[in-house]
């Protein structure tokens, strides 16, 4: 399984939904411990760098991000989002977050688990009261469960990216297409 993060969602709080991949069939854990976890903000843009962080984070960041799906998918079904999913996002938005500060050579965003965790529970809150919920899809790959904002002109896009899902599919449906086309008689 590839241990790279992918940020193809269109949001960090959906990217940070997908880090528990394949959800209905192999299920695949991006958040095992602290350094992955603090390995995902880095890489996702929300802060420059993290403290290092406990196994403590880890279970608090999924028991946020499974939060964050349960309302994703909510709000992509157009279904009532579920009390305790709330509780659990609002909880982690209260949280001070990682002030930036500005260097000589830029901003930069220092950050504890928490604070990061706060950045993103931030960014879902502002996702799902925003204007982007009716663009909410989830990938037509059916062993991917990310949850993307599809801008395609006419809400045609149908993978969360095509790097990562989009050619697989295809590729599978070429082949299986050459494997029942009948080979041209003579």
């Amino acid at each position: 399984m590839n241990l790279d993060h992918a940020f193809v969602c269109g949001d960090p709080a959906l990217d940070f939904a997908a880090t528990l991949r394949a959800r209905r069939s192999v299920r695949f854990e991006m958040l095992a411990t602290p350094d992955r976890l603090n390995a995902w903000y880095v890489e996702s843009g929300i802060v420059d760098a993290v403290s290092p962080g406990r196994q403590a984070d880890v279970e608090e960041a999924t028991a946020v991000r499974e939060a964050i799906y349960q309302l994703v998918t909510a709000g992509r079904l157009r279904e009532e989002y579920d009390g305790a999913a709330l509780t659990v996002v609002n909880n982690a938005a209260r949280k001070a977050p990682a002030v930036p500060q500005l260097t000589p050579s830029g901003r930069w965003t220092q950050a504890t688990p928490e604070e990061a965790l706060s950045m993103v529970a931030r960014h879902a809150i502002e996702l799902l009261s925003g204007p982007d919920v009716p663009l909410l899809k989830e990938c037509g790959n059916p062993e991917c469960t990310r949850t993307y904002i599809d801008r395609s002109r006419g809400m045609r896009r149908q993978w969360c990216g095509m790097e990562s899902c989009g050619n697989k599919i295809k590729a599978a449906a070429y082949r299986a297409r050459k494997k029942t086309t009948p080979a041209p008689a003579h």
